[in-house]
């Protein structure tokens, strides 16, 4: 267990010490992107079912599934901000659930690592929507 955490302990700390041009020493990740109807009425359906999303604002992969939502669908999600010194941090929440890396989903009890289309997690849900997702 103490291999698993001290890797955790030092990625979590690292924050402060990485600089991200598009973060602009923000603590949070600033989504820039529009959202479309769809993309908000799965955010939506993601959070009422309890989906969600374990992040960190200066991971380049969060920012990059956050803009798949787009700015007004990501602010419906449920997201966890591992990172120490981000905005409303919760990394106590973070290491009890042995998130290893950003993102990470967490659907019906099951963590899932990675970017993931939103058509992908449509499909893990069950949420039903135009074909045309991607």
């Amino acid at each position: 267990m103490k291999r698993l955490l001290i890797p955790l302990l030092v990625l979590l700390t690292l924050p402060s010490v990485v600089k991200s041009s598009h973060l602009n020493n923000q603590r949070e990740l600033i989504v820039t992107s529009e959202s479309t109807s769809e993309s908000i009425e799965l955010a939506k359906y993601l959070k009422d079912n309890g989906v969600v999303k374990y992040s960190a604002y200066w991971c380049p992969n969060c920012l990059s599934q956050s803009e798949l939502f787009g700015k007004q669908a990501y602010r419906e999600l449920n997201v966890v901000e591992c990172a120490r010194d981000g905005i409303n941090s919760q990394t106590q929440l973070c290491i009890d659930k042995n998130i290893k890396g950003f993102p990470t989903w967490e659907i019906n009890g099951k963590l899932i690592l990675g970017v993931l289309s939103l058509k992908e997690l449509s499909e893990f849900t069950g949420f039903k929507f135009n074909e045309n997702i991607r």
